[in-house]
């Protein structure tokens, strides 16, 4: 493959402007469709597809394996013509090859030491754990999926290795946590049964491995699926059996809190909703930010402060404009840690319903517009948007055209409205 990748992103899209011209949501919508309809579920959905165009035609990276075998099948053209014949054997710029490269190493260093799974593997794999977890504000989710699932296959090869039974637990631990991450991942792109699978999976691991913090977390994570389908009432049930579960005082009992209070202020409960936030910003009052405040499973006091701020906007509370406000700042400036442009996009939605309770649609439309047109929004989150053009739509805002076009464009995927679902 070319190592060009500025060459390969104008070829590919010179293949897609070509007449007849697709736009990026048809060339994503043609991608999946070349796919064997066996391996079509594990594919991104549509508009996060298109942005992954988008960035391979800029030049930022170059498709795997996987998608260059489907462009070829796609447009019609080889993928010599479409990403070039040549490639030095010293550099690697394929994506598939470039996740070899980080289990292969893996797999060198546990047999220099020994043949068994010995400490070097095991802490060299709990590093990629954390990794992954701080990757996870600023990847594409599927990307970091890909990266999980193939950190799961090696995990469950090294099963039957040798190991003595400390040994077998952190295995055992390890594997929660990516099965973990990665239903988090599949929720995120609204692919609803691998995630039931995997949090099945990830329960079952740490209940092997009595490992309450990841048990804590798979009921907290099930919490969020239900509230993003409207099952709210469960979602609570849920939330509060995460906190019942969890160690008191850590990451998975203070986000349990924090996701009981949204089920509620969903259900228009803001008595309890309100409760909710008190407790939330009582655990988190003396709470010291953690190295890594962009670590999804370690929770830092800035994060409950964007947790308030859609609290507050479901509420229709005034305040959460201000705290919306304040939110999408810090995250976009790196205050208290690395830019998180998943979470300000989130926050941009959060401020714009908040704008709408304060009489202020044309703002609200034109936030929300940046949301969507962000890149960063993933399925969970596309019925936030809805909600919000349909209000503008109802109050006659100019601005609602363009926003509904951004929203058929980037959020709607071919089998129709993906009108449910928040990111977490």
């Amino acid at each position: 493959m070319s190592t060009d990748k500025k060459g390969v992103g104008a070829r590919l899209r010179a293949a897609r402007e070509a007449p007849p011209y697709w736009s990026r949501a048809e060339m994503a919508r043609r991608l999946r469709a070349a796919a064997d309809p066996a391996d079509r579920d594990g594919l991104p959905h549509v508009p996060t597809l298109a942005n992954m165009i988008k960035q391979w035609e800029r030049g930022d990276h170059t498709p795997g394996g996987r998608y260059r075998k489907l462009y070829s099948l796609a447009t019609g053209k080889s993928e010599d013509e479409l990403f070039g014949g040549s490639r030095s054997p010293a550099v690697i710029l394929a994506d598939d090859v470039a996740l070899d490269d980080e289990t292969e190493a893996l797999e060198l260093a546990r047999r220099i030491a020994a043949s068994d799974v010995g400490d070097e593997t095991l802490t060299g794999l709990e590093a990629t754990v954390d990794e992954l977890a701080v990757a996870y504000p600023r990847t594409p989710p599927g990307a970091l999926l890909v990266r999980a699932r193939r950190h799961l296959s090696y995990v469950t090869a090294l099963m039957d290795a040798r190991m003595t039974l400390s040994e077998r637990r952190r295995l055992l631990v390890i594997g929660g946590w990516l099965s973990l991450l990665a239903a988090t991942c599949d929720i995120d792109l609204s692919q609803d049964h691998a995630a039931a699978a995997r949090l099945r999976t990830a329960g079952q691991l740490a209940r092997h491995a009595e490992h309450r913090e990841i048990t804590a977390w798979c009921l907290e994570t099930k919490a969020w699926q239900e509230l993003t389908a409207g099952k709210l009432n469960r979602a609570v049930e849920l939330a509060r059996a995460a906190q019942e579960t969890a160690p008191d005082g850590s990451s998975a009992f203070i986000q349990a809190t924090a996701q009981e209070g949204r089920a509620w202020a969903r259900l228009g409960k803001g008595r309890e909703a309100r409760n909710a936030l008190g407790r939330v910003q009582e655990l988190v009052s003396a709470l010291p930010m953690p190295d890594r405040p962009e670590h999804h499973y370690r929770y830092d006091p800035a994060k409950s402060e964007a947790y308030t701020a859609t609290t507050l906007s479901w509420l229709g509370d005034p305040a959460g404009e201000r705290y919306a406000r304040q939110v999408l700042s810090r995250l976009e400036t790196g205050v208290n840690g690395p830019a998180r442009p998943r979470r300000a996009a989130s926050a941009r939605l959060d401020l714009a319903l908040a704008l709408l309770t304060a009489d202020q649609p044309d703002e609200a439309a034109h936030t929300a517009l940046e949301a969507v047109t962000s890149g960063r929004l993933v399925p969970s989150n596309y019925w936030r948007a809805a909600e919000v053009l349909t209000a503008v739509r109802r109050l006659g805002v100019p601005e609602a055209t363009e926003l509904g076009e951004a929203y058929r464009e980037l959020c709607v995927p071919s089998s129709g409205p993906a009108l449910n679902g928040e990111a977490k």
